[in-house]
């Protein structure tokens, strides 16, 4: 059991907090000292029982200078340990820290992988095992400062390698190095980091295009909604740059400079929903991490999550998500130790959750907590008048990344795209002209260029029969449309609003149509 001491910075005072244990019988394996003012002292006691605290806490209370004795999840260096192995994890590049003698001291997962050895087997690893020919300390030593490009040969592959020396306390001079941080970045893939340097760099609103005016009100609802402290959900189908206008409301906002974190919901089983979620604490299950894990809300403390495809998450996470957002607080797995955080969550979907709540799929209650705020993605083909300056965007991007000239876009093809009903919306536009630009050796993308798959008819067209004149097929897709829209807006001033036509105008239609004469006459 692991607990928190909140008292006065006084000598002995620990002493008199550790006699109480001995008198117990009881083990304090380890302690720290913790707090802004050095005002908390944090215990380990491992055999310490729920009823032995019980008697022992009004004793230790009694202690002058305590103030207060909890059970806390974490002591102060297993959570530094935590937040750093979580750090060190996500990196996809091999980080190793070195000592002066040239032993390795830590690796991430990724650089114990390149070395063939497992993350506990790192520690005290000679250098001169794998990199025979170069004596990294005395590098560092003539250095004294970072050096970035190293060329270096490792385990058959070639990286270029950053070492960033350390340094005892605050000074800088060559006696008190410590050692360096090396991270390694595969030549292979120098190319690929750049463009994901350069993709890192188009997540703003700024850099949102904004050609179409559907996606000009979209932009202007998004800018004046980012500031705001509240909830936000994201509607709209697959490839639409949910993520991208999430990331961006979130640069907008005050929260900017604090962490982003994403989590898709949807395809992961429940327990790993969870625990990646709000993560879980020490021996919370069989196989677990001995010192627990942290999750994403509490890595995003501060910032925002954003939960993508809240609509697949089970009833269980639903509820402990509500209640996140009614007070700030949950539990980790394993765990009765109550955690509060600021952190504001976006969510998208491209189900209807309102149907969902209606039908009982989706609980009502967390539905109203997450729809404070909304913003509707419109897909790419209502914004076809957008097209052309966000092709050419695309096209220029995949010319960078591959190195080639940038081809011109024939109007034939720009046709051909305009005409195309993009079921993938802009993320199959961008992944099109990628390969549509690998494939032009002319200098001119062409229609042939653009590989389209033709399955899937455009949802408008689906099944309507084009013969007949134009004023019959006009009427059909109008009924159709104001068919599919009704449920939605179920009455003549909310369909007008919807579709930005006068009431009249569409009283008249409905009439017409006969649609929504039943509900009328309840």
């Amino acid at each position: 059991m692991r607990l928190r001491f909140h008292c006065q910075n006084r000598i002995g005072i620990l002493r008199d907090i550790v006699a109480h244990f001995a008198d117990y019988g009881l083990n304090v394996a380890r302690g720290e000292v913790g707090g802004e003012h050095g005002n908390a002292i944090y215990l380990y006691v491992p055999n310490l029982l729920n009823a032995q605290l019980a008697t022992l806490k009004p004793e230790l209370e009694a202690v002058p200078g305590v103030f207060g004795v909890r059970r806390v999840s974490l002591m102060p260096s297993e959570r530094r340990h935590l937040e750093l192995d979580a750090l060190l994890s996500s990196l996809t590049d091999p980080v190793m820290s070195i000592d002066m003698e040239g032993h390795l001291v830590a690796a991430n997962r990724a650089a114990s992988q390149l070395l063939g050895v497992r993350v506990d087997e790192v520690p005290g690893l000679s250098l001169d095992r794998y990199l025979p020919d170069l004596d990294l300390p005395e590098l560092i030593r003539r250095n004294n400062a970072r050096v970035n490009g190293l060329r270096i040969h490792l385990r058959e592959s070639t990286f270029l390698a950053d070492i960033a020396p350390l340094h005892r306390e605050n000074h800088d001079d060559v006696a008190s190095l410590a050692g360096a941080v090396v991270t390694l970045h595969s030549v292979d893939r120098i190319g690929e980091r750049i463009y994901q340097v350069q993709r890192q760099e188009f997540r703003g609103f700024e850099a949102m295009f904004s050609a179409s005016p559907r996606l000009s009100a979209l932009i202007h609802e998004a800018r004046r909604m980012a500031p705001l402290d509240a909830p936000l959900l994201i509607t709209g189908e697959t490839g639409t740059g949910k993520e991208v206008l999430a990331r961006a409301c979130h640069l907008a906002s005050h929260r900017g400079q604090a962490p982003f974190m994403a989590l898709n919901c949807a395809g992961l089983p429940e327990s790993m929903a969870e625990t990646e979620l709000f993560g879980y604490a020490p021996g919370a299950f069989d196989g677990a991490r001995p010192e627990g894990k942290l999750g994403l809300l509490e890595l995003t403390a501060g910032g925002t999550i954003f939960l993508d495809e809240v609509g697949e998450m089970s009833p269980r996470l639903q509820g402990k998500l509500l209640r996140f957002l009614q007070d700030g607080g949950f539990r980790r797995v394993g765990s009765d130790e109550e955690t509060y955080l600021d952190v504001r969550v976006i969510c998208a979907t491209q189900q209807d959750l309102l149907s969902l709540s209606q039908s009982g799929e989706f609980r009502q209650d967390l539905y109203h907590r997450l729809n404070v705020l909304s913003l509707a993605v419109p897909a790419l083909r209502e914004c076809l008048d957008g097209m052309e300056p966000l092709a050419r965007h695309f096209i220029d991007r995949a010319s960078r990344q591959i190195g080639c000239r940038l081809p011109e876009l024939s109007s034939a093809a720009l046709a051909r795209m305009a005409n195309y009903h993009w079921p993938g919306n802009v993320r199959q536009l961008e992944n099109v002209l990628f390969q549509a630009v690998s494939l032009c050796e002319t200098g001119t993308i062409e229609p042939s260029h653009l590989r389209l798959p033709d399955a899937g008819a455009p949802v408008g067209l689906a099944g309507l029969e084009l013969d007949g004149k134009l004023s019959d097929i006009v009427a059909e897709v109008e009924r159709r449309v104001l068919s599919a829209l009704y449920p939605q807006h179920p009455s003549s001033r909310q369909l007008a609003k919807r579709l930005g036509v006068s009431h009249t105008t569409i009283a008249n239609k409905l009439n017409r149509y006969g649609i929504g004469q039943s509900h009328s006459d309840q």
